[in-house]
């Protein structure tokens, strides 16, 4: 009864950790180029009583065995890199990558930041921007002059200016692609570090490498967080936890029957 009682506890343990998720989830339901996780989890270590396999005799053995597992525990919360929908803006600094690529970000450390958010700005010297005022990397400028922006689905970005018809080059955005972006480390505000998990960064052009994706000018990739999907696993999650609580009660009744006996 002792291993039913902290058995019952992990399985609480993970499904607290499970609404967590869910919650984290649903909390960016509406944030843009967010990728939704998912919470993995692992059984735990087992008590062999008779072990699969065993000898029974002297020519048989032991067909399926006793193992007496000790519960389970979260193991992961993997990153789900799907395809969030897509919303027009007319904003001619909104981007959507359509493919794996990864926008570049220089952090103010120097470092550099991987992001699928396409929010763009510019500051007050016309260098393209996140929302927190970390440039792109290469660097864009755009002149204060400027009367309209294009963004090709290369990444190439020109404008125009007063007087002059010929569209004048700014800068060539790039992308990064990595081998395992569910190994990427998310550090807040829509920005991912590489890890040794995620494997170093393919830099190129967008279009110029497949699954690189190309860029979409006018419009914003939305979050891909399903808020349905997300309440029915809440559901279900609730319902293991209330499951693993009645498994601690009836291992705390039995032990009050075992206290009992000696009254």
């Amino acid at each position: 009864m002792i291993r039913a009682l902290y058995s019952a506890a992990s399985g609480m343990a993970a499904q607290q950790m499970n609404v967590d998720n869910i919650a984290h989830n649903l909390a960016n339901s509406s944030t843009v180029g967010y990728k939704a996780r998912r919470a993995q989890f692992q059984d735990l270590l087992y008590q062999d009583v008779v072990t699969p396999g065993a000898s029974a005799g002297q020519q048989t053995v032991v067909p399926t065995g006793l193992q007496l597992g000790l519960g389970t525990r979260a193991a992961s919360n993997e990153i789900i890199f799907t395809q969030g929908n897509v919303l027009a803006t007319s904003n001619p600094l909104d981007l959507t990558i359509q493919g794996k690529g990864f926008f570049q970000v220089r952090l103010a450390n120097g470092e550099i930041a991987y992001t699928r958010a396409g929010s763009f700005h510019l500051d007050r010297d016309g260098n393209i921007v996140t929302s927190d005022g970390d440039p792109l990397e290469p660097q864009v400028t755009i002149p204060p002059d400027a009367q309209e922006i294009h963004i090709a689905a290369d990444g190439t970005v020109s404008y125009t200016q007063p007087g002059q018809t010929a569209a004048q080059m700014a800068g060539q955005i790039q992308l990064a692609l990595f081998q395992n972006p569910a190994g990427l480390n998310g550090i807040g505000r829509n920005l991912f570090l590489p890890t040794d998990a995620s494997g170093d960064p393919t830099i190129g052009t967008p279009g110029g490498q497949e699954g690189l994706g190309t860029l979409l000018q006018g419009f914003l990739e939305q979050s891909n967080v399903s808020v349905v999907e997300e309440f029915i696993n809440l559901i279900v999650s609730q319902r293991a936890y209330e499951a693993n609580s009645k498994v601690v009660k009836a291992a705390d009744d039995m032990y009050q029957q075992v206290n009992n006996l000696t009254r």
